[in-house]
């Protein structure tokens, strides 16, 4: 496996792209900054988490001649049949805000005394003729009554971590990168990548 000295986040969202470069650079990978990357806009339209990852890496490849890192990622509910899942951006609609999504959330959830959840974080890193690298990660805990900190963002407010004793909007970068779905899947990502 060729070593990867320098890719491309494919993502618009500047809050996740920052999580992603946080931990890349720990492992000595340089990610073209988004002044510099060349962004398409991509459908999101895949059936899977994993498949909306590859949509995006492959169109960020090609469209910049690097390798392209994506992630998809989403939140599951166990009461609402594993929902929003790979709608959780857009839950409360295409235009939602992560407030729109909380809110609906929580009112899907009104009542509902079993409130377990995970999220799930696909990677998919398309390399310029090199096969693709593919990871995945996943963290369990359930959805609070509130919200509750304000750090982070999407559903951070309502996802309690039992291994943290807290939700992921009251911890620092550094404890949800300890046990989050995003971190998990970078730290498979590092092993395949031969940096560890």
């Amino acid at each position: 496996m060729q070593v990867i000295q320098q890719l491309v986040i494919a993502s618009n969202n500047l809050k996740k792209r920052a999580e992603i470069e946080a931990i890349l650079g720990v492992l000595g990978i340089n990610v073209v900054p988004a002044a510099e990357t060349i962004f398409v806009d991509v459908i999101e339209d895949g059936q899977t988490f994993a498949d909306n990852a590859k949509k995006k890496a492959d169109a960020f490849m090609v469209a910049n001649k690097l390798p392209a890192l994506a992630d998809d990622s989403g939140l599951c509910v166990r009461a609402l049949k594993d929902a929003p899942g790979v709608y959780s951006a857009r839950f409360a609609g295409e235009a939602a805000t992560d407030a729109d999504n909380n809110a609906q959330l929580l009112a899907k959830l009104k009542g509902i005394k079993h409130r377990q959840a995970h999220f799930i974080c696909a990677l998919h890193l398309s390399i310029p003729n090199h096969d693709a690298i593919v990871a995945e990660g996943r963290v369990e805990g359930s959805i609070v009554e509130s919200l509750t900190g304000d750090i982070g963002f999407g559903y951070d407010p309502l996802f309690f971590s039992p291994e943290l004793g807290k939700t992921f909007a009251q911890s620092s970068l550094e404890e949800k990168t300890s046990v989050s779905h995003r971190g998990r899947a970078l730290k498979q990502l590092q092993v395949q990548l031969g940096t560890t």
